[in-house]
């Protein structure tokens, strides 16, 4: 076999293993090839054997990571789909209207028991999925992120492709995983340590990983720099993943953090005042999570829901009444407007649209719609039932994708 020919295979083998509709931002293919290139030309039977494991690696799709878990030594996490990758009939995808919900109009994707329904008005089926906490949407029209919640067997992410096929294992096993709001980015835990990788098509690349004390576990992502909480409420480190491999300095007074805002500053909750109490701040992430500024108003919920608007202007987040906030954050520690009460209780994830609003799920199950202009209006927002949702389940809003 010549070398153009065995780089048409190789670069056949990574188009029909991704199957992407867009280019990706890295080339495994071209970087494969150029490593194999290079070992070619001093050793050519060497060169021809490393683009040989390159292709089989990506072709099965299964690679392992953490420490040994049973006599067998078989890890806990499992990167890529356990069962394999085999060709799949195309799930059921038709054009449908999405769920509505009363007046409450979803402005986002949602998922209603098995089914993924995007606001463009398609339906997906969401084969050999279930108990879905989290979903974010990924970037140039990149599919779907979904997390499961804490099961015996730990946490699974699933990649679900925008051109038809079933959803894909991308982890299995994890302690904890958190995907980062612009849909590139994965960290995780298992074991011992804890794992952050680019995300492309599906495939985990650049893989860094850091010993983590017990209970430490990722929960966002400000920029590159992975946000993580310590063990019983003693407080958030930082992980600047790319560049150094041990975590940061712990920052006990840090209570919760809650979204990032363009200017790169965290919006959180700090531990202040006197007598102490919980209060919002703006924490650097670039110098392990420094309070630069405090607003110690109302009395705010310490459960660490809640989250920033793409903008930086708006947080929602649960006051001490069982009642939604909206914090003008524009005006944090000025003295300026004071929080306005935005309706139902945050229980779970906050979206914000691209309209300015939010959504979330309320404790019934119903969806809740935060408009900044109403509530500062006076109005109050109320909750309406998602139409095909069976007793006892809960819709879960896709979060979209940010700059």
């Amino acid at each position: 076999m010549t070398d153009d020919e065995l780089e048409r295979a190789l670069r056949d083998t990574f188009v029909r293993r991704v199957a992407t509709p867009r280019p990706l931002a890295a080339d495994p293919a071209g970087l494969a090839l150029r490593r194999a290139r290079r070992v070619g030309r001093r050793r050519t039977l060497t060169g021809l054997a490393l683009a040989g494991v390159a292709t089989v690696l990506v072709t099965t799709g299964i690679a392992q990571f953490g420490g040994p878990t049973g006599p067998d030594g078989t890890p806990a996490v499992v990167l890529g789909d356990p069962r394999g990758f085999s060709p799949s009939p195309l799930p059921t995808e038709s054009a449908v209207a999405p769920p509505t919900a009363g007046p409450v109009r979803p402005e986002l994707d949602l998922i209603v028991g098995s089914w993924l329904y995007t606001n463009g008005g398609e339906r997906w089926e969401l084969t050999g999925v279930s108990a879905v906490e989290r979903a974010q949407r990924v970037p140039d029209h990149g599919g779907w992120l979904l997390t499961s919640a804490v099961t015996a067997a730990g946490r699974t992410l699933w990649w679900v492709p925008p051109d038809g096929r079933p959803p894909q294992v991308v982890l299995a096993g994890a302690d904890a995983v958190a995907v980062a709001a612009d849909g590139r980015r994965v960290a995780w835990r298992d074991g011992p340590e804890v794992f952050a990788a680019g995300m492309v098509a599906g495939q985990l690349l650049a893989t860094t990983r850091a010993a983590a004390p017990p209970g430490a576990v990722p929960v966002g992502f400000a920029g590159d720099t992975v946000l993580i909480r310590q063990p019983d409420r003693g407080g958030f480190r930082v992980w600047h993943a790319l560049v150094d491999d041990r975590l940061g300095a712990v920052k006990p007074d840090v209570l919760n953090v809650y979204g990032v805002r363009p200017d790169g500053l965290v919006a959180g909750q700090v531990s202040a005042g006197t007598p102490r109490r919980p209060c919002l701040a703006f924490l650097d992430p670039a110098r392990d999570l420094a309070t630069v500024r405090t607003g110690c108003g109302p009395e705010f919920a310490t459960d660490g829901l809640g989250d920033v608007s793409a903008d930086g202007r708006w947080l929602l987040v649960n006051g001490g009444r069982n009642t939604a906030l909206l914090v003008d954050l524009g005006t944090l520690g000025s003295g300026g407007s004071a929080p306005r009460p935005a309706g139902p209780a945050l229980t779970g994830v906050v979206a914000w649209t691209r309209s300015g609003g939010a959504l979330h799920v309320d404790a019934t199950g119903a969806l809740v719609r935060v408009r900044p202009g109403e509530v500062a209006a006076g109005e109050q927002p109320f909750s309406s039932p998602v139409d095909g949702v069976a007793p006892g389940d809960r819709p879960v809003v896709v979060a979209d994708t940010r700059p």
